[in-house]
């Protein structure tokens, strides 16, 4: 008997050695966070390993995993119907309120998941559009478009772009009962991207009879060129996405070489002599000048004066407005609608969000920028999971609180 109390007890010590990270005080409900990321570390581990051995991409087989877990069929209820179909070719999952107003609010949503994992058929995802329809009284379509590694930038962004004219077209206004003055394009991470970049798109096609009225962005990710702002220098370490993620997903997004990755790190790819990057394309990006102070805090930029020249030319989508909307010209920003942008402190991304924000105003755009000061990336999403947040909670009632003021 006496082995197998040793046993476990080293079991559970292995256990907690796995799991525990030192993380900031402030951050929502630590233990569960930790959980959370042990959880999404052990996937990563497997699927890396299953990579190195040839058995299948790292990706495919995260997504496998998640398929299992948290993928639903369509299950419509007594107060929201529930169909999956397709929005200008792309596969949707719509959700229709059951009564209420005859003319409905809309929101098109991109999932996140760094262009690669996930699915707007996750249960995760499956419950934030649910209570949408339900709070909202709105029909949301929830896209799923195509995914790294077989679909590499800009084929996302096609996606993106062709079900979101898909919804502001005349045939799915009227099949859905849409109201066409109340409609918003919205999406978290990888998905807020995608979101803020048609907005971009769709706000200077002069074509267009429907318009968005609203565009909500969750943590978003927006540019590629700087990967030390002060969030990316502060939470570098903190789950669930970590600085060399980042760098990765970005670099399987835009189709490049995985061993760039060093390269982006150490911002070699925006050094000083790199002819490709003018001072006009770094000043859309220039943190010292568009966070607040206390953002800024004691961190300082890192700007190498020689790097590795001809990385922009290789991989030219780095300056891209299309995958990288926070380098849009201010006249592009200004014809997008009002906004929302969610921000979390322990979040690599969050000063992605609060310097486009801030280029939004300055543009003439109406922002509201909601800052979740002990949120962390992802936490709007795992609101619903069993580890779920407070801030989790927090977050997605005000993001529907918003939309029901705005839309």
């Amino acid at each position: 008997m006496k082995p197998r109390w040793i046993g476990a007890a080293l079991l559970a010590a292995t256990a907690a050695y796995y799991v525990y990270l030192p993380l900031p005080a402030a951050v929502s409900e630590p233990w569960k966070l930790m959980l959370l990321d042990a959880m999404f570390r052990s996937c990563m581990h497997v699927g890396d390993m299953a990579h190195a051995l040839g058995v299948c991409h790292r990706v495919h087989l995260i997504n496998k995993v998640v398929s299992w877990v948290e993928v639903i069929e369509a299950r419509s209820c007594p107060a929201v119907r529930v169909t999956d179909s397709l929005l200008g070719g792309v596969p949707a999952r719509v959700f229709q309120p059951i009564g209420g107003k005859k003319l409905k609010r809309g929101v098109v949503y991109f999932h996140g998941g760094g262009w690669a994992l996930a699915s707007g058929r996750m249960r995760s995802y499956d419950l934030l559009c649910r209570k949408m329809a339900k709070d909202l009284d709105a029909v949301i379509m929830s896209v799923d478009y195509r995914l790294a590694p077989e679909a590499v930038f800009p084929e996302q962004y096609y996606d993106a772009l062709a079900a979101a004219r898909a919804f502001l077209s005349a045939e799915v206004l009227q099949r859905y009962g849409l109201d066409p003055e109340r409609l918003c394009v919205s999406g978290d991470s990888a998905g807020g991207n995608l979101a803020a970049a048609v907005a971009q798109k769709l706000g200077q096609d002069a074509s267009l009879v429907v318009r968005f009225k609203a565009q909500a962005l969750i943590y978003p990710v927006l540019q590629a060129l700087d990967f030390y702002t002060p969030s990316y220098q502060q939470n570098q370490n903190v789950p669930i996405l970590y600085r060399p993620v980042m760098a990765q997903f970005w670099l399987q997004y835009l189709g490049a070489d995985p061993a760039l990755e060093p390269l982006l790190l150490a911002n070699n790819h925006s050094s000083l002599d790199q002819v490709d990057l003018c001072p006009q394309i770094r000043s859309k990006l220039d943190w010292t000048a568009l966070l607040p102070a206390e953002r800024r805090k004691h961190f300082r930029p890192v700007v190498k004066a020689t790097g590795s020249p001809g990385v922009v030319a290789a991989v030219p989508a780095l300056t891209d407005v299309r995958a990288a909307p926070l380098l849009a010209e201010e006249g592009v920003l200004g014809r997008t609608p009002k906004a929302y942008v969610m921000t979390c402190e322990f979040d690599v991304l969050r000063d992605d969000g609060l310097m486009y924000a801030r280029r939004l105003r300055d543009a003439g755009v109406e922002v509201t920028s909601e800052h979740h000061e002990d949120g962390f990336h992802g936490c709007m999403v795992f609101a619903y999971l069993p580890l779920r947040s407070d801030v989790g909670r927090r977050s997605m009632d005000n993001y529907i609180r918003w939309l029901d003021h705005n839309l």
